[in-house]
């Protein structure tokens, strides 16, 4: 038995993700999902499409799962994935923009799919982070728009088929076959605790729009700006020197502190990987390549933050929330999820050419609710 905990930084959202590799099959009950016909003594082959409506860009999952016998798990065979920027919530005022941004992504779903099975195959859109800032009208405006959208594609759209995460759902346990391994899957969920969400969080100023707040997470008298769920903020620095690391830390401390606790699944397991805005902020901090990944130690992310914060690297051109994005990273592994500062991470975007998300578990979990005869 071995474990992979794979952790994942949103924006609203931290989840922590462990899979554990396990005897036997997983039954599923096929109840409902509209069924075609497959030939005889073959392998099932079905579909789905899932929409990651995030707060810094939509992404689509196209999934292609096999299985032989309704008694056995589907088995991912492969993934097809593409994403656009910015987010749904950024359309906030202009909901028609909003769908159109979604029919790009269609697209490339229904050139993944083979015709003969769009009736059969299931779109499904979940939004997060900013959707949950959005007034209730303006959110429901963005979701009508998604249904509509849904309703005019070639897919099979549920009547659940368009929805807002809860966020708040924790030590969720489902079971998958994925390249001829079955693994248990566990999560939790921490809500406010996403990338964009901490900031807010650690600057006291969620929901609000157009003021200018403080940290010392910036070089003092510069000003510099961020949008999320439709709002944008201001926050102008306060510090200089070699102390602005530690001031920082302690901001983003209270973001963490008595939040995030360490899952006990992780206290006997030795191998992590890390992706979303770990990978991505790894990279521009110049700690891995963008293509390759790379391996790090999370005392990596604490040097590259302290010399940014004290500027003595030039980096903060390319990410002006470079330092306190970083110094949270460094403080939700160390005082959040209790790592050593020499544990060791694999940053990187996709396993086994599957992009990393909880998409995938979302897929799998509707499985459960679709009919494949």
């Amino acid at each position: 038995m071995f474990w992979i905990q794979l952790m994942f930084l949103w924006t609203l959202m931290v989840r922590c993700w462990c899979w554990c590799q396990v005897d036997g099959h997983y039954g599923m009950d096929f109840s409902v999902l509209p069924s075609f016909s497959r030939p005889a003594n073959s392998s099932h082959v079905f579909y789905s499409v899932m929409f990651d409506a995030g707060s810094t860009g939509t992404r689509v999952h196209i999934y292609t799962f096999t299985y032989k016998h309704p008694d056995e798990m589907p088995v991912l065979d492969k993934e097809v994935f593409d994403s656009v920027k910015p987010g749904l919530s950024a359309y906030a005022d202009t909901p028609e923009i909003a769908g159109e941004t979604l029919q790009e992504l269609l697209r490339v779903a229904v050139r993944a799919v083979p015709p003969d099975r769009w009736k059969t195959t299931p779109v499904i859109l979940r939004a997060t982070a900013g959707f949950r800032l959005l007034s209730a009208s303006k959110a429901q405006a963005l979701l009508q728009q998604v249904r509509d959208v849904f309703d005019e594609s070639p897919f099979y759209a549920p009547a659940d088929s368009v929805g807002i995460m809860d966020g708040t759902k924790e030590d969720y346990i489902t079971r998958l076959q994925m390249f001829n391994s079955t693994y248990q899957l566990y999560s939790h969920s921490y809500l406010g605790n996403g990338m964009k969400a901490a900031r807010l969080s650690a600057l006291g100023s969620e929901g609000l729009d157009r003021k200018v707040f403080r940290s010392s997470c910036l070089p003092q008298k510069s000003t510099e700006e961020f949008s999320f769920g439709g709002f944008t903020y201001h926050v102008r620095g306060t510090t200089e020197g070699d102390s602005r690391f530690q001031m920082c830390y302690q901001e983003m401390l209270k973001v963490v502190k008595g939040i995030i606790k360490q899952p006990h699944e992780l206290k006997n397991s030795c191998t992590f990987y890390a992706f979303s805005y770990y990978f991505d902020h790894a990279v521009e901090a110049g700690l891995i390549d963008e293509v390759k990944g790379g391996v790090v130690k999370i005392r990596d992310f604490k040097r590259r933050a302290e010399e940014l914060c004290s500027g003595a690297s030039e980096l903060h051109h390319v990410n002006a929330f470079l330092c306190m994005d970083l110094t949270y990273i460094t403080c939700l592994l160390i005082d959040g999820f209790g790592f050593k500062d020499s544990t060791v991470l694999k940053l990187t975007k996709k396993v086994n050419d599957v992009e990393t998300s909880w998409a995938l578990g979302a897929a799998i979990n509707h499985v459960y609710k679709f009919k494949i005869d």
